[in-house]
């Protein structure tokens, strides 16, 4: 089913590093100011219009590398840090200046990992932007790259525009990069995409860019955490004038639109996308058909797990040939699990209102 156009009233703009540093210098990385100039008279037109908007932004590491002249994104993870340490403050500064120009504020949120893996602060981080959006500010979201090791070893903030816009209800994910949109075979733009298949993902290919990471296969893998939960996203060129008061009128226009589907219930998502699995749970393929037919994991099905995990940890369920199918919350531990796998147990594994096939 085609998006159809809407009043899209709550909207997450992700800005990543290669639409903000587009030009590499001798001396250094160039920062766009007309690119994020443009962007940011954008929303702020957005929001005059009455609409919701939170910035997913990047550039904290690639600013830090601007002011110590460095070309190379380091692969140390103390330069990593450092970086985003002086380049936070830079980045906000610059979304700061360019809102205040219309007397709006803007709020700086750092999230890490634990904030979407732990559900007290899942609920705590809800809650304080829904207060900033409704009090009117713009919030200017990253990964806490200063303190957060897994998101500088995974890569980037595509994944966390992701986690964002199911965490706040949005309307629309926009993906602002460098790139027109998915490209098929021919190098043409795909409009719309109805449903991610293998066929679509192999289209994606990985960054080469030198001052970020990511790239397409990160965005479809964003996009699918969006469709999922009820959300379309759209991925589109950031240097296209206006590109975001485009999309928000004709989304199937401009870039590649992936239409959303029918959501997920916001427990649901939170275990199959929001928290990040403790370990792997292999089961046999009664075990799969079973789980797919929505029954419960039962000790006999389990051939193995792997990590170190305890009761209430989120895992993730994989087949023979290693694929994950599913993700679930476990009622015992790893070293409980190991003790009764492919026996006969009296409890559940995994209660079939706890897992969600992915």
């Amino acid at each position: 089913m085609r998006q159809l156009p809407k009043n899209y009233k709550r909207v997450v703009v992700k800005i990543g590093s290669s639409l903000l540093f587009r030009r590499l210098i001798p001396a250094g990385i160039n920062l766009d100011f007309n690119i994020i100039n443009g962007i940011a008279k954008q929303i702020i037109q957005l929001i005059q219009e009455g609409k919701e908007v939170a910035i997913v932004s990047s550039g904290a590491i690639a600013l830090g590398m601007s002011l110590l002249k460095v070309i190379s994104r380091p692969k140390e993870l103390s330069s990593l840090q450092a970086f985003a340490a002086m380049g936070q403050n830079e980045l906000m500064d610059i979304y700061r200046n360019l809102f205040k120009k219309e007397k709006l504020n803007c709020a700086q949120v750092l999230l890490t990992w634990e904030d979407f893996n732990n559900r007290r602060r899942y609920l705590n981080a809800k809650n304080t932007l829904l207060t900033l959006l409704k009090l009117g500010s713009v919030p200017i979201i990253n990964e806490n790259d200063t303190v957060s090791t897994e998101e500088i070893k995974f890569g980037d903030n595509d994944r966390l525009s992701a986690l964002v816009s199911t965490l706040i209800n949005a309307d629309i994910l926009i993906i602002l990069s460098d790139i027109d949109g998915l490209l098929d075979k021919d190098k043409k733009v795909i409009s719309v995409v109805d449903e991610i298949t293998p066929q679509i993902r192999t289209l994606a290919c990985p960054t080469d860019k030198k001052t970020c990471v990511g790239g397409m296969v990160t965005k479809i893998e964003a996009a699918k955490i969006a469709v999922d939960s009820g959300i379309p996203c759209v991925i589109a060129n950031g240097q296209t004038r206006d590109i975001i008061l485009s999309v928000i009128k004709e989304p199937q226009k401009y870039g590649t639109l992936f239409v959303s589907k029918k959501g997920l219930k916001a427990r649901e998502h939170w275990i199959a996308f929001g928290a990040k699995p403790k370990g792997q749970i292999v089961v046999d393929d009664g075990a799969k058909q079973a789980l797919l037919n929505k029954k419960s994991l039962l000790s006999v099905g389990v051939a193995a797990c792997e990590g170190n995990f305890d009761k209430g940890d989120i895992v993730s369920l994989r087949d023979k040939q290693n694929r994950e199918f599913a993700r679930g919350k476990v009622s015992l531990s790893s070293r409980e699990l190991d003790k009764v796998k492919g026996r006969r147990y009296d409890k559940e594994i995994i209660h079939c209102d706890n897992i969600v096939i992915v």
